[in-house]
């Protein structure tokens, strides 16, 4: 007769309990791991807020006399390029043109409403003309103070009037050059006073958006000078 083996139940019990044990496990793990999944995400978009521009320039924090010029002055400097760039749309004829009037625009148009309310949350008014739109009348004598305008003496690569209306009336490669020539003039301007503010400022988010200024503006005069040779 041959003899019948039993096979040992055991075994298969303690499969059972192997793979229950493992299914609690792989619960807690994963229950731990949506926890820091979680958390993560949370850290992440703490940063993310923290990384924004809004928060990194944020006017929070000690000002001084410096900062306030900064924005005061850079406002309708800033203002008077966005007209020049928007000038380039029906007149200019070099693409490259376009392309850089539609990117000074993209990054000073921010800009300016950044430096309006670090002026309001300073408790500071905005400097304007005492006629005319802001940074639009800004000729020869505008630009050095000689018209009563509240700081904007001495102020750097202003366009007269006469200068906007020639850019106004030119066309093609003429605009093409008139813009290039005139923006290198401007941009070196606004570099001037943006290292004056980084130099002499005190409030970070201004210190920063200046050197943000310098770095930006100091490639595009590359640029405008290198197209001014090819143009």
């Amino acid at each position: 007769m041959t003899a019948i083996t039993h096979v040992p139940r055991r075994p298969l019990r303690r499969r059972l309990a192997v793979a229950g044990a493992a299914a609690t496990v792989g619960l807690l793990l994963a229950a731990c791991g949506g926890q820091s999944g979680k958390e993560d995400a949370e850290r992440g978009g703490a940063h993310a807020t923290a990384s924004s521009p809004e928060a990194a320039r944020s006017a929070k924090g000690a000002f001084n006399d410096a900062d306030v010029r900064f924005a005061r002055r850079m406002i309708p400097h800033h203002q008077q390029a966005l007209e020049m760039a928007r000038l380039a749309d029906g007149r200019a004829s070099d693409a490259r043109i376009e392309r850089l009037a539609g990117r000074i625009e993209k990054a000073q148009d921010p800009e300016i409403r950044t430096m309006r309310s670090w002026l309001k949350s300073w408790g500071k008014p905005e400097a304007t003309p005492s006629h005319g739109m802001p940074g639009m009348d800004h000729g020869s004598d505008a630009a050095h103070g000689k018209d009563g305008m509240d700081g904007m003496d001495g102020m750097d690569g202003m366009m007269s009037r006469k200068e906007m209306d020639r850019l106004k009336a030119a066309k093609g490669v003429a605009f093409d050059r008139a813009f290039a020539r005139l923006m290198v003039a401007h941009h070196k301007g606004a570099i001037a006073m943006a290292k004056d503010e980084r130099k002499n400022g005190r409030n970070a988010a201004a210190k920063k958006l200046a050197g943000d200024i310098v770095t930006g503006q100091s490639a595009e005069v590359t640029t405008l000078r290198t197209l001014l040779d090819r143009l």
